[in-house]
């Protein structure tokens, strides 16, 4: 069975898309720990990071960082971390969270975005890439 992010990926879900390559997917995390949360995929489903090939895996992190640099402009935050846990969804996924304190990549703390909020963040983001 496909997971959310495939079928993201085929459009069958929609997203906020921030960055999209024919192998990558940026978009914008619904449930964010802070404005600006941002998820990077393979297009390809793949349940654990470290089974992608290398080429995969270092292109998604070159993604990722070209996201992160274009997040890093658009949100007012002392960093963008990074985080792959990959138990909630059986897809690899890296998280590129704004962060203002350590409490911001714990996950136990949420944001709440209008869809409007979502769009024009997602654009933001995207211009700036």
């Amino acid at each position: 069975m496909a997971s959310i992010f495939t079928k993201i990926v085929d459009g069958e879900i929609p997203c906020y898309k921030v960055a999209e390559t024919d192998k990558f997917l940026a978009f914008l995390d619904v449930n964010p720990n802070t404005k600006g949360h941002t998820l990077c995929i393979p297009k390809k489903e793949v349940d654990k990071i470290f089974d992608l090939d290398e080429t995969t895996y270092n292109g998604l992190m070159s993604f990722s960082r070209t996201v992160a640099i274009a997040i890093e402009k658009t949100i007012p935050c002392k960093r963008v971390g990074i985080s792959v846990i990959g138990l909630e969804v059986p897809h690899v996924h890296v998280h590129l969270i704004p962060l203002h304190t350590m409490e911001d990549a714990r996950f136990t703390t949420k944001e709440t975005l209008t869809p409007e909020e979502f769009e024009t963040i997602a654009k933001t983001i995207s211009s700036n890439l």
